[in-house]
């Protein structure tokens, strides 16, 4: 019987494949960096510069399908369907046959011709320019579903961005394409089908206006952009739908039958929080090195201000998803561990110990290290630190980025309150969900709401499974196979109380630092 799936989850470091039974039983998981992203290349952390080669998420996926399956030994012939979430706006440049440059020898060393992650904040200035346009524009604003501030982290930036900086790479490209929706094209052997989920919240698509903004608008953005619609899409498609079958030739280098369904393509927090088993008014947060915030609701009869989109299927088919998040969440502790460490090794979890007794707000900070992405996305904001004095000690700094990632997070579900979102709940995924009860408490106590941390320490490649489910046949819609192959919750942390008056103050600090600065 063909009972099991495969979920590919495409992260900043590494991708993850699991072996998901029709029950939501992991069977097997395998992990591989990217090698060359591993070593630095083609990245510059000082310029917001980074790029991710085709070549590492085409080996590192070889490799950990065929771990994944040598660990489970499990018979391939029951393998039915595979799904794939990954980062975005993850935008590279192809030719005219869909081949990222990059994977052509002229190209092959040129960052503007590889991936462009999430991330990379090279775009800023086309990002500006972008919104200038918008704002002005005359009978449409083509950011009012993406919360009314278009980023530099998303699709038109860097494409435009990429024309502008790179001649060679602007007279090579035929088109661009997200991560999602090139490598499900690349396992199918079909062309490129948009995903839903990526053109909606990074590319702009919305139905009302038919489809991606009107050339004219692009070509008042920048001249460079006149004739890129066209060149692009129209429609977009739901993750549940097939993109097709497994080709011969990635059938046998990842050790697959033929036949095997390739689910739609999604950006990795959508897909996760399907893994996470979302329903209306329940907020599933990702917490990694970023975080995003999910929502999904039947209907929404108004644009939600100052979030990443809010797009009719993007999450499950039937309902709007609704994305906000943070730019710099895990990723703001990783830099105070490398910070501490110059020169030598830090006892993180003596670190953790020591800043749990540290008194709320004795240090005030603010968590924009990679600009703020929620409420209200403006890449030029930096991170702070205030209050120090002769007596503070790394434990009191790290307890306030702690608090300052909680208040940003706090933020969030604040301005979905204030624009009519029912917010009744929140689940948790993500590696810091499940590693720092530390940062887990003090998101509860800061937004006053319960967390429920999500059993399945896999729920983005779960997600990615529960589409591939859907895609191959073996269950009717994506929403019976969340239901069935659901993980459920291993451990909630409930809010104190006590400490509520405290934190609001401390919150009420922390935004009138923000106001101060952005100012």
């Amino acid at each position: 019987m063909r009972d099991v799936f495969i979920g590919l989850d495409f992260g900043t470091d590494s991708v993850r494949t699991a072996l998901i039974t029709a029950e939501g039983e992991m069977i097997a998981t395998a992990v591989q960096e990217y090698p060359r992203w591993k070593n630095g290349l083609h990245c510059d952390a000082a310029a917001g510069q980074f790029r991710q080669h085709p070549l590492d998420y085409l080996e590192a996926m070889t490799a950990t399908v065929r771990t994944a399956l040598a660990n489970a030994a499990l018979d391939p012939a029951r393998v039915a369907g595979i799904g794939v979430d990954t980062t975005g706006s993850t935008p590279c440049a192809v030719d005219a046959a869909g081949v990222p440059l990059a994977l052509r020898p002229d190209f092959q060393a040129n960052p503007n011709a590889m991936f462009v992650l999430w991330k990379d904040h090279t775009a800023s200035a086309e990002a500006d320019r972008i919104n200038e346009v918008a704002h002005n524009w005359a009978g449409v604003d083509y950011t009012s579903y993406s919360g009314g501030t278009y980023s530099c982290e998303w699709f038109w930036s860097k494409l435009l961005h990429v024309l502008r900086d790179d001649r060679a790479v602007r007279a090579a490209a035929a088109g661009f394409v997200e991560h999602c929706d090139w490598i499900t094209a690349a396992l199918a052997g079909a062309p490129v089908r948009p995903g839903r989920c990526a053109a909606g919240h990074k590319a702009m698509w919305h139905a009302s206006w038919g489809g991606l903004p009107g050339d004219d608008f692009l070509r008042a953005a920048d001249p460079l952009l006149a004739g890129w619609r066209e060149r692009l899409y129209h429609d977009t498609y739901t993750a549940d739908l097939p993109v097709g079958a497994l080709t011969p030739a990635w059938a046998e280098r990842l050790g697959l039958p033929p036949g095997v369904a390739v689910a739609g393509g999604a950006i990795d927090c959508h897909v996760g929080a399907v893994g996470a088993g979302i329903t209306p008014g329940q907020m599933v947060k990702v917490m990694g090195t970023s975080t995003c915030d999910v929502l999904v609701a039947p209907k929404v009869d108004h644009c939600v201000r100052g979030i990443c989109g809010q797009v009719d299927g993007s999450v499950l088919p039937g309902l709007t998803g609704l994305e906000a998040g943070q730019s710099a969440f895990g990723d703001v502790y990783a830099w105070f561990r490398r910070f501490l460490g110059y020169g030598g090794d830090v006892d993180f979890t003596r670190l953790s110990a020591d800043a749990e007794q540290v008194q709320p707000g004795a240090v005030l900070a603010l968590d924009w290290l990679n600009g703020r992405r929620s409420p209200d996305a403006n890449s030029q904001v930096t991170g702070a630190l205030t209050g120090l004095n002769l007596a503070t000690t790394p434990p009191m700094v790290f307890r306030a980025l702690i608090e300052a990632t909680a208040c940003g997070s706090r933020a969030i579900l604040e301005r979905f309150r204030e624009e009519g979102i029912a917010v009744n709940g929140i689940s948790a995924v993500g590696g810091i969900a499940r590693k720092s009860p530390l940062v887990m408490q003090i998101c509860a106590d800061v937004l006053q709401v319960p967390l429920r941390i999500v059993k399945s320490e896999q729920a983005c490649a779960l997600g990615a499974a529960m589409f591939a489910a859907a895609a191959s046949g073996f269950y009717p819609d994506v929403m019976t196979a969340m239901t069935r192959m659901e993980s459920g919750f291993d451990a909630v942390y409930e809010p104190r109380p006590g400490l509520a008056p405290g934190y609001d103050q401390l919150y009420r600090r922390y935004r009138a630092l923000g106001a101060a600065l952005e100012n």
